[in-house]
């Protein structure tokens, strides 16, 4: 989904205590960053941050890092999430955005920088063979995140795609994972700790199931 451009949002992020300009010049500090020494939980793709927005709030003794590619999508995040530490009446002291091209993480996030979670939310299948590389979830992707997860650290993935949802279970297993849980109905299951995303209720809507699965590092 195409971000319209938000002139607003660079003086914005640009003022945002909890907004990273270049990821880059904090390889190896993420933890740094973060008042309290506690697990980490990265989103990739965050958009318009209401996934985070719901969950950072709520658990104040997790630190969380938002990554996307581009100011246009994080200046809404930035106001989503400083109206959802409003209304729980917290400062918004355990969240990190960032812009990143997230196919080049490695330039900006090292083994020093260990994350518990890796959360994937309805990513470009980039249904293409030629551009199946691109995937967030393609195993040259995996590999980076090995890097940064703890030894038995978790990737959580949803997707409308079943295409995409398929190949991901091959390429994790390829690349060492082991697959904890899978469903082909996410909406069926009624977890109570899933936070459905914008594009989660918008593919509900129009009767899509959702596909997701829940991975650990062997």
């Amino acid at each position: 989904m195409r971000m319209r451009y938000k002139p607003w949002a660079t003086k914005e992020l640009d003022a945002c205590p909890f907004f990273i300009r270049h990821p880059e010049q904090y390889l190896g500090k993420w933890h740094s960053l973060f008042p309290r020494s506690q697990p980490v939980e990265l989103e990739l793709g965050c958009g318009k941050g209401l996934f985070l927005a719901a969950l950072a709030p709520a658990n104040p003794q997790v630190n969380y890092i938002g990554v996307d590619l581009k100011d246009t999508v994080l200046g809404p995040a930035k106001r989503n999430l400083e109206a959802a530490y409003r209304e729980a009446g917290r400062e918004p002291d355990n969240i990190i955005l960032t812009a990143m091209n997230i196919e080049r993480i490695a330039d900006s996030m090292g083994p020093e920088d260990t994350v518990q979670r890796i959360y994937i939310n309805f990513c470009n299948p980039w249904p293409k063979k030629k551009h199946h590389k691109r995937r967030l979830t393609h195993p040259r992707q995996l590999e980076n995140y090995k890097k940064i997860l703890v030894p038995g650290g978790e990737i959580a993935f949803k997707t409308d795609d079943d295409d995409l949802f398929a190949d991901t279970l091959e390429y994790l297993a390829e690349s060492g994972f082991v697959v904890t849980e899978k469903t082909y109905d996410l909406r069926a299951l009624n977890r109570p700790d899933d936070i459905p995303t914008e594009h989660e209720l918008m593919f509900v809507e129009r009767g899509i199931k959702i596909k997701a699965l829940w991975a650990k590092l062997a």
